[in-house]
């Protein structure tokens, strides 16, 4: 683990920190930290899927999650942590080669480097997770002991079945004169998928297009459910009812799964980009709401829920391995 300041703004110090992954990639990423002294809670922040970097950006989709996130925690009196995935900006590596649970793993690496910071409080560390990210803090939740989960437009349903409610509901918000084109559509997607499965390489070409082929077939059988039931920790669970990629209701399945202290919301016009919007949900409107900023009501609702959840918790912080509690001596 290496850290260094890179800049200070109202009091909030921005540092730059590379977590080492369990095979040594630095993983390297941004460390904030609220102002006053330390050691403070803490949250890992983690993205959705594919090549996205400390921000949840990806080339000309700019997410511009992680930045907002990170200040709207910090002036609670939170620090967090956030990277970039493998082959993705300063990390190394070839991001189309990483599998779903490698992603799970490097969370994990990361929670403990997080943890291991002199400034920060072992004890009272959650994580964050939006989409694909939301998924891993489910692991993390049952597995890793963090003091709060929040799960942001994650789904609770195997991964197949996750993705089959994404297709049919996207479909669904497709225009019109393109609609008699779905048969064909839904055929060659299905096709797709069949080779995908059927793959036992890291990557594939599938319709001439090079893909991560372990990503999807990890990510494709993975059923949260089970960890769900074994989370012991506060979890504040959201989805929009525009999201068109994970299904709101699933919120239900999560209340009735996390055992002990769960709250859930679907929030009004929220969008699976975390951006609200009046109207008819579709992916066509996503390179406008990107010119958004992520809705200020949501930040602040996560940022004051994990604050207090964080602030008033405290996990025994010495003793501990990491199968039977959450720091790592």
């Amino acid at each position: 683990m290496t850290t260094r300041d890179s800049s200070a703004t109202g009091g909030i110090r921005v540092m730059d920190m590379a977590a080492r992954a369990d095979d040594g990639v630095a993983l390297a990423g941004t460390l904030t930290l609220p102002a006053g002294a330390g050691p403070h809670p803490a949250a890992l922040l983690l993205p959705g899927s594919g090549r996205l970097d400390r921000d949840s950006n990806a080339g000309r989709l700019r997410m511009s999650l992680g930045g907002p996130l990170a200040e709207a925690l910090a002036r609670r009196g939170v620090a967090s942590l956030r990277y970039d995935r493998r082959g993705v900006a300063q990390t190394p590596g070839d991001w189309r080669s990483v599998g779903f649970l490698d992603n799970r793993a490097d969370a994990a690496a990361a929670l403990r480097a997080l943890r291991r910071h002199p400034e920060i409080r072992a004890g009272a560390t959650g994580v964050i997770g939006h989409s694909e990210g939301a998924v891993h803090a489910v692991w993390l939740g049952a597995h890793e002991r963090p003091a709060a989960v929040v799960l942001l437009a994650g789904y609770a349903r195997p991964g197949r079945q996750a993705l089959f409610w994404q297709a049919a509901r996207i479909a669904d918000t497709l225009p019109r004169p393109l609609r008699p084109l779905l048969p064909l559509v839904r055929r060659i997607a299905l096709g797709k998928l069949a080779r995908l499965e059927r793959t036992t390489t890291d990557t594939a070409r599938i319709g001439g297009v090079r893909t991560n082929a372990r990503w999807w077939r990890e990510q494709l059988a993975y059923d949260p459910r089970v960890d769900l039931a074994r989370i012991q920790s506060p979890v504040l669970a959201v989805t929009g009812d525009k999201d068109i990629q994970v299904a709101p209701d699933d919120l239900a399945e999560v209340e009735r799964l996390v055992p002990d202290d769960v709250e859930i919301h679907r929030i009004p016009d929220l969008t699976h980009l975390l951006r609200r919007d009046a109207g008819r949900p579709s992916l066509l409107s996503y390179s406008r709401l990107l010119r958004q900023p992520v809705d200020a009501d949501l930040l602040a609702h996560v940022a004051d829920w994990t604050s207090t959840q964080l602030q008033s918790h405290d996990w025994p912080a010495t003793g501990m391995t990491r199968s039977s509690g959450p720091y790592l001596q």
